[in-house]
């Protein structure tokens, strides 16, 4: 039996792709900082900032020598509040929600954005956990954040549901016994997805 529904952040939960995706473009659409010199800047420190490492406001001095331009910090959070949720999505997990079915999101992500985030949107009140990689140190391409997951939700594999949008993503969880599904970020087919949802759920009552 089908108990929980757990959902990538970005890609699925968001209409970018990736969470730097998200901040580059708010950058590029409301700044006259040079996007391409910040995308590559902030990204010689996106690995240590997703797996807890660093933090925004420990790297964010080094980032700004190397655009040789102070940036206020500020801007990075006007740019997680600026992050583009896609409301369909969201209906769906209400939907989900309702219905009984204990959700949660698993994102290889920093903790300060998804906090940032929350406070705008009310994920907290949908999402019944948040496991963020910059959290507890291990991304999607090892066990810990799935482990994280179960434990704090109560279900076993076998009963949960992952989606995320990059296939890579989804070996872990699938060797463990979950049911996956792949959701494609360019076409954003919802409704696809909706139906494929229902398909594993009724063949898991």
């Amino acid at each position: 039996m089908t108990k929980a529904i757990f959902f990538d952040f970005d890609g699925v939960l968001t209409t970018d792709a990736t969470g730097t995706t998200s901040i580059v473009n708010y950058i590029r659409n409301t700044t006259d900082i040079d996007a391409e010199a910040f995308e590559k800047a902030y990204r010689k420190h996106n690995t240590a900032l997703l797996y807890g490492k660093t933090t925004h406001n420990d790297m964010w001095p080094q980032l700004c020598i190397e655009l040789k331009q102070i940036v206020d910090l500020q801007v990075l959070y006007d740019a997680f509040m600026a992050t583009p949720m896609d409301t369909t999505m969201l209906h769906l997990a209400r939907k989900l929600k309702a219905e009984g079915y204990i959700l949660g999101i698993i994102t290889d992500n920093k903790k300060d954005r998804i906090d940032t985030i929350c406070e705008k949107y009310p994920l907290r009140a949908i999402f019944e956990t948040i496991v963020i990689s910059s959290e507890i140190g291990s991304g999607k391409k090892h066990h810990t954040i799935f482990n994280a997951a179960i434990r704090n939700c109560d279900v076993h594999y076998n009963e949960c549901i992952f989606i995320d949008n990059t296939r890579e993503n989804l070996v872990i969880p699938q060797a463990l016994g979950m049911k996956t599904l792949y959701f494609d970020h360019e076409e954003r087919d919802v409704t696809a997805l909706a139906f494929h949802i229902r398909e594993i759920l009724q063949k898991n009552r």
